[in-house]
């Protein structure tokens, strides 16, 4: 597929890749977007979920776009997705790059993470500030999760993948990969869980990394829950903002703590009982 080096941004000053200044500059509201992703990056790092270069992070940051950054020139070669995204046309994202580490991204955000242009052919992509980083390999499947997200007319704007330890560990136990048999689980241990991730937790069986089949099972299941554990491998939430998608995969996280501290004193905890939770449900007018 030709793709027109025009729309692309692409010229003979593909160089001009150190610019003096950063796009966040005087930009507060993107800015601020950016620098959240750096503080949900640093817990992820402090609780022990983000080891070597482990997880990702991609924000829709397309309301937040100027006229000054849509006539940015590119600073990579064109890239391609691997997929026709049609609701990605026009859009712009923060990604972390390939290969970075979550401990680093939370100090230094923008040489750790780069942001991105869709182009008019929903195909493909360059690179247009800071620096040319390389996005995250599970892009692809970020990117699928924000087209369905805008196609169904969402808001939210934030995708997190990351590896939290106690959630993990009870994937591999296999009377939990059952329809909704963790959800409830964890609603149980402590009301907040109910409260904030008020939609469960979908579950996904064990697909190669960064695979298409991974992608499409977890849109699937983005129909019915905002966050999903991939089998043997990690959660994956999607939220009005990234503090919002972190925060679901946290209160799951504590449900599961007390759930196996609970284990380890010596017995199963009661948790709440169905009626308790149908009860939280009509008060708090939750979803489920």
């Amino acid at each position: 597929m030709e793709v027109n080096m025009a729309e692309a941004g692409i010229g003979v000053d593909i160089v001009e890749i150190s610019r003096m200044k950063s796009i966040l500059e005087n930009r507060p509201e993107l800015a601020y977007e950016v620098n959240q992703a750096a503080e949900v990056a640093g817990y992820l790092w402090q609780k022990g979920w983000a080891e070597r270069n482990g997880g990702n992070i991609t924000l829709n940051i397309t309301e937040y776009v100027d006229d000054e950054i849509r006539a940015l020139p590119a600073i990579s070669e064109v890239k391609q997705i691997g997929k026709v995204l049609p609701y990605l046309k026009g859009c712009y994202f923060y990604c972390k790059g390939t290969n970075k580490r979550m401990r680093d991204l939370a100090r230094w955000p923008m040489e750790h993470g780069s942001i991105i242009r869709i182009l008019d052919d929903c195909a493909n992509y360059v690179i247009i500030a800071d620096h040319p980083v390389l996005p995250t390999s599970e892009l692809p499947s970020h990117l699928c999760m924000h087209n369905y997200l805008i196609s169904k007319g969402s808001t939210y704007k934030a995708s997190l993948h990351t590896h939290p330890i106690e959630l993990i560990a009870m994937t591999h136990h296999k009377p939990f990969l059952e329809k909704d048999v963790l959800t409830n689980l964890l609603w149980s241990m402590i009301p907040e869980t109910k409260a904030f991730c008020p939609r469960g937790l979908g579950i996904i069986p064990y697909a190669l990394p960064s695979s298409v089949a991974l992608a499409e099972a977890t849109i699937k299941e983005l129909n019915d829950y905002d966050v999903v554990m991939w089998e043997k491998h990690g959660a994956c939430a999607v939220g009005e903002d990234i503090m919002d998608a972190f925060d679901q995969i946290d209160v799951l996280s504590k449900s599961a703590q007390i759930y196996i501290n609970a284990r380890n004193m010596g017995f199963i905890p009661d948790g709440m009982s169905q009626e308790q939770m149908h009860e939280m449900t009509v008060a708090f007018n939750l979803p489920k």
